[in-house]
């Protein structure tokens, strides 16, 4: 019968026992008359060493693990060890040879390699043959026992081989979790890196001295060169000089970058903590052409959905205006002739306001954003409404730092805020500081400027359709104005949100840059 080979780190270990074994053969048999062995027998410890001697390296071949098996081999060493280093202590005075303390490394080795219980056999085995030779001696010979030492060496045994055993139980199961975690984290590298081949971004990790470290082809295709590990990127392009300068935050900056001048959206990441600049920097390019194709296309999308959205809701009014119409031609009285004139105004005054607002959302490209004073600019709104009435500033309390600004379109911004402010006028109490106007935010970055009033609020339903064309509950209204404000906002890189106000009243807040 032929047995399969061990595991290599249990091969390994019993490889060096067999060295360790065949070193100490040799020692006894050139150097053991020296050292006061066999003494009381020379020929038979020169016998027992060549036997040893033979033995080992009989039992150290591969060969013999196929023949014997593993763990029958060790024990068959471990037992010809035991039974020589007790009859070479029993030729050379006994317990005083010190072949006690050899046993004791070899039992500490054979914890090491040998598998289950047998550990605590060969402990036991030593000390049979150590209290045996003890005992013979203490019969034969008139010299006292040394059975408190032996004993004390004995329990040495037990206590080496148990502890040798349970250090190389320790040492497997973490070899164990250390394989474990290696094939996780080779899965997960794996994982990684085709993720960032998959990634519609070029990647580029590039270190303190400009020199490439790592890549996806995507980068490769973005810039129009073949990239290489350890290459200068500055012989793609000298921008890559300034990149991780220039690049660095959360929106990147564009750059034509690349032997082709694609404008791409660069956005640099510090490997290292914020604290460290001198780490690795993680680039990321964006195809912005990609980018302003896929806005096209979603631009023609809802352009196509709100030409439809129109040709539904004009209908409505010029039937109105053509039924009108025919019974002007066909009516008489005077006063029914009137209503039937307001009906006919009315509906052309809400096709051109309809016109109007999808106008102006046309325009939405065409914009030159400054930063715009809040506070003056809040109050000069306010100023128009209160040219009729001027009770009407007392309905508005505005609570805006003299130094905030919003960076928007001029024409815009009157545009936005005049369907907030026409909101929250038309759905308040009407009180005194029923509308309040005020502002949140740093400064230097990014600031919100809040529109809150005290009227019944925003149900959910209507809360779910707030932005989409042609919703309103105003029966005069045409339900365009917050779907072009949020366009409007966009437009300015400005973000305009209806908040889950708690206690009634609708709050809209407008957020964007301080500075263009």
């Amino acid at each position: 019968m032929v047995y399969p080979l061990p595991d290599p780190a249990q091969l390994r270990l019993q490889r060096y026992f067999n060295v360790f074994r065949l070193i100490v053969a040799g020692i006894f048999l050139v150097l053991g008359r020296e050292l006061n062995l066999g003494d009381e027998a020379p020929r038979v410890f020169v016998g027992a060493t060549v036997a040893y001697l033979a033995c080992v390296l009989a039992l150290g071949f591969p060969d013999a693990i196929r023949r014997f098996g593993f763990d029958r081999l060790i024990s068959i060493q471990v037992v010809v060890d035991v039974t020589v280093l007790a009859l070479i202590m029993s030729v050379s005075g006994g317990f005083r040879s010190g072949m006690p303390v050899m046993m004791l490394v070899y039992l500490a080795a054979a914890g090491l390699v040998a598998e289950g219980r047998m550990v605590l056999f060969f402990a036991a085995f030593a000390t049979v043959a150590v209290l045996f030779e003890n005992a013979m001696r203490s019969y034969v010979q008139t010299n006292p026992a040394e059975f408190v030492q032996v004993g004390i060496t004995c329990i040495g045994f037990f206590a080496i081989a148990f502890t040798a055993r349970l250090l190389a139980m320790r040492a497997k199961a973490s070899e164990s979790l250390a394989v474990q975690r290696g094939e996780a984290l080779g899965r997960q590298q794996a994982i990684n890196e085709r993720i960032i081949e998959d990634l519609q971004d070029g990647v580029l990790v590039m270190n303190a001295d400009g020199r490439l470290r790592q890549s996806n082809p995507r980068a490769s295709y973005l810039l129009g060169s073949v990239l290489a590990e350890g290459m200068n990127l500055t012989e793609v392009d000298p921008l890559f000089a300034e990149c991780a300068a220039r690049c660095a935050g959360p929106h990147g900056t564009l750059l034509r970058l690349g032997a082709e001048g694609r404008m791409l959206r660069c956005r640099a990441v510090h490997a290292s903590s914020p604290e460290g600049r001198n780490g690795d920097v993680v680039l990321y390019l964006t195809d912005f052409e990609e980018i302003q194709k896929q806005i096209q296309q979603h631009k023609l999308a809802a352009l196509g959905r709100l030409t439809a959205s129109m040709a539904h809701e004009i209908r409505n009014p010029l039937s109105a205006v053509t039924q009108a119409a025919d019974l002007m031609a066909e009516e008489k009285r005077g006063d029914v002739q009137e209503r039937l004139i307001r009906i006919i105004n009315d509906n052309a005054r809400r096709i051109e306001r309809m016109v109007r607002e999808v106008l102006a959302l046309g325009r939405r490209d065409a914009l030159m954003r400054e930063a715009l004073p809040l506070a003056a600019f809040v109050e000069g709104m306010i100023d128009e409404l209160a040219v009729r009435d001027a009770g009407e500033r007392d309905v508005f309390r505005v609570e805006i730092d003299r130094e905030a600004t919003l960076a928007v379109d001029r024409a815009h911004l009157h545009q936005i805020l005049g369907n907030l402010i026409g909101n929250a006028r038309r759905y308040c109490s009407g009180g005194p500081g029923s509308i309040r106007l005020f502002v949140t935010g740093s400064a230097r970055e990014r600031i919100a400027l809040h529109v809150v009033d005290d009227g019944p609020g925003v149900s959910p339903e209507q809360r779910a359709h707030m932005f989409e064309p042609f919703f309103t509950t105003d029966p005069k209204g045409i339900g365009l104005g917050m779907y072009i404000a949020r366009e409007l906002a966009e437009a300015n890189d400005a973000n305009l949100e209806l908040l889950d106000e708690q206690g009634g009243g609708a709050h809209f807040v407008l957020t964007g840059r301080s500075q263009p």
